[in-house]
């Protein structure tokens, strides 16, 4: 008999089609917003766990084989040392690439319309048709820095949009096998971009770029990956997009960046800081647009049954034996496995991906 403990937001559909199953029983807890402590005697019979925030006593979980995470970055767990665990660990790359591709599009259009000063001048009754509110996105070129599932789906928006895609890659473009691709999203075959850049080809990436969007996760290798010499080679027209993780760009040098107009602008839904402090000089900007990290969060009325579907599959999938979608390596694991970012980290360049 396997154990399924799920605490997370699921739709009850899912929930329902697992009871069922032979073999398998089914454990649903009220999905916590923070770490909890759970009963320790349920927990030493667990064998899958779906859950965002694991439990406090994590530990106790030693009976664990599978554990199926309900978010796509896993770097907020290094704490639990995961790469040293003896179980598989999937996490749920797929389910937010949609919510935040769009958030990606959305920021583009506003970015290049200058939304916010069109907003301030409704906000004092003022009438004024500037060059810049009437500017497009078709034609121009988005650069991608990482191709995983958020970038795809970018990618896809941004060739609808009638956009050049760049991508700057490690291990370049390849098919996607074995993931969680919700249907019509993404960019499975690695068709789309009309350029693919390697390691080493960093500066020629950047100084074609009239956008930046960072779609790759933090690590040891990419905390601070993002400083003066990058933000100095985008053109000053160029916007920077952060819907990754806020660390992956030096603190010091975007600030220096806006401030200094090495950039026209940015466009930030992770940060360095949770919450960002009110007199933090980010928020005085006015062509930066800051969002408190919502583009692909569980709100969304599409997360319960995307995730439902997610954590069924590779249930079904454990259950028979065969390959699980999503599967994050150890080396990936060991490669998030960093402290708190402190001022020396956000600071100091890390020059890989």
């Amino acid at each position: 008999m396997k154990h399924v403990l799920i605490d997370l937001m699921i739709d009850p559909a899912f929930v329902e089609r697992m009871r069922p199953l032979p073999g398998v029983t089914v454990h649903l807890l009220d999905a916590s917003h923070a770490p909890q402590p759970r009963q320790p005697e349920l927990l030493r019979q667990v064998h899958v766990l779906m859950s965002k925030h694991p439990p406090k006593n994590f530990d106790d979980l030693n009976a664990l084989e599978l554990m199926q995470l309900a978010t796509a970055g896993f770097d907020h767990l290094s704490h639990l040392k995961l790469s040293s665990r003896p179980f598989i660990v999937c996490n749920a790359r797929g389910a937010f690439d949609s919510g935040i591709g769009e958030w990606c599009a959305a920021m583009m259009i506003n970015l290049t319309r200058d939304l916010r000063g069109m907003i301030r001048r409704q906000e004092r009754g003022q009438w004024e048709r500037a060059e810049v509110f009437q500017q497009e996105v078709r034609g121009k070129t988005v650069g991608l820095w990482g191709y995983g599932g958020i970038g795809r789906e970018t990618a896809r928006l941004s060739k609808a949009l009638g956009m050049t895609v760049h991508v700057l890659s490690r291990h370049g473009v390849k098919p996607r096998h074995d993931d969680f691709i919700p249907p019509g999203t993404g960019d499975r075959y690695g068709k789309l971009p009309d350029r693919v850049f390697l390691n080493g080809q960093e500066t020629e990436f950047l100084t074609g770029l009239d956008f930046l969007i960072l779609a790759l996760p933090r690590t040891r290798t990419t905390t601070g990956l993002i400083g003066e010499a990058e933000l100095q080679s985008l053109p000053r027209t160029a916007f920077v997009l952060n819907p990754a993780r806020g660390p992956i760009v030096q603190e010091h040098a975007l600030i220096k960046a806006l401030s200094e107009g090495w950039i026209a602008g940015a466009a930030l839904d992770t940060h360095y800081y949770y919450p960002m402090p009110p007199d933090h000089p980010l928020w005085q900007f006015p062509n930066v647009i800051m969002t408190p990290h919502i583009s692909g969060a569980d709100k969304s009325s599409r997360y319960p049954p995307m995730i439902g579907q997610l954590c069924f599959e590779n249930l079904m999938r454990f259950l028979e034996g065969r390959s699980l979608l999503n599967v994050v390596s150890k080396t990936e694991l060991i490669d998030s496995e960093i402290p708190a970012a402190t001022p020396a980290m956000l600071d100091g360049a890390k020059k890989a991906n």
